[in-house]
């Protein structure tokens, strides 16, 4: 019930396509990194979600560099050869088709990180460690914090909770069992901008973050 109720805000947010659905990455130690888009809460079918193939090429940033990398697709997941120890980050801004909104023209941009490792943000909306691989975490939406946010938090055994950030942006993850954590923000921009060469009213920003403990 509480996954349908954070979509259903997410949802209220615009009338993104698919608004339930996230791009999310999980890592394995130094892995390869598999990326996903579906609902996270929701175990993932053996052949993909049904709007996996609108995935196509999400950008990868590991080690800090945007140099290009391997992507290999997989029935269900982009399994990407990532080398480098530490996070990895993940952008895409072509997953759906800009939508008519309220007030004109919409997109969305999504991004997902795997690991608490560094302290900083490198994508726009993002949720972040205040301190290597620690419970709290701070959503930062280009280097600033976003306060009162709603950060819904899934569980390794796929149970929710939904947390508001403070007046700082942050969030403490509670202890909820052993194995992968998912988190998902959004973040709505008002405002004329562009994505992929075209012209929006606003854009949704969509960020998750995937750790393990």
């Amino acid at each position: 019930m509480k996954t349908r109720l954070w979509l259903a805000a997410v949802a209220a947010l615009s009338s993104m396509p698919a608004s339930a659905h996230e791009v999310w990455v999980e890592r394995d130690g130094d892995g390869p990194a598999r990326i996903y888009l579906g609902e996270p809460a929701e175990p993932v079918p053996a052949t993909g979600d049904p709007e996996f193939h609108r995935l196509r090429a999400p950008v990868v940033l590991a080690d800090g560099s945007r140099e290009p990398v391997a992507l290999d697709r997989r029935a269900d997941h982009i399994e990407a050869a990532v080398t480098a120890p530490g996070d990895v980050r993940v952008r895409d801004d072509a997953v759906f088709d800009p939508w008519d909104g309220k007030q004109g023209k919409q997109g969305a941009i999504f991004y997902a990180r795997a690991g608490r490792a560094e302290t900083h943000a490198a994508l726009d909306l993002e949720i972040v460690p205040v301190e290597a691989h620690g419970d709290t975490l701070a959503v930062i939406f280009r280097g600033k914090p976003v306060p009162d946010i709603s950060v819904n938090v899934i569980a390794p055994d796929r149970a929710q909770r939904e947390l508001k950030s403070d007046a700082q942006g942050r969030i403490t993850v509670p202890a909820l069992g052993a194995g992968r954590y998912i988190l998902a923000a959004s973040h709505q921009e008002n405002g004329a901008a562009r994505i992929a060469g075209k012209d929006m009213a606003s854009i949704v920003h969509v960020s998750t973050l995937s750790f393990t403990r």
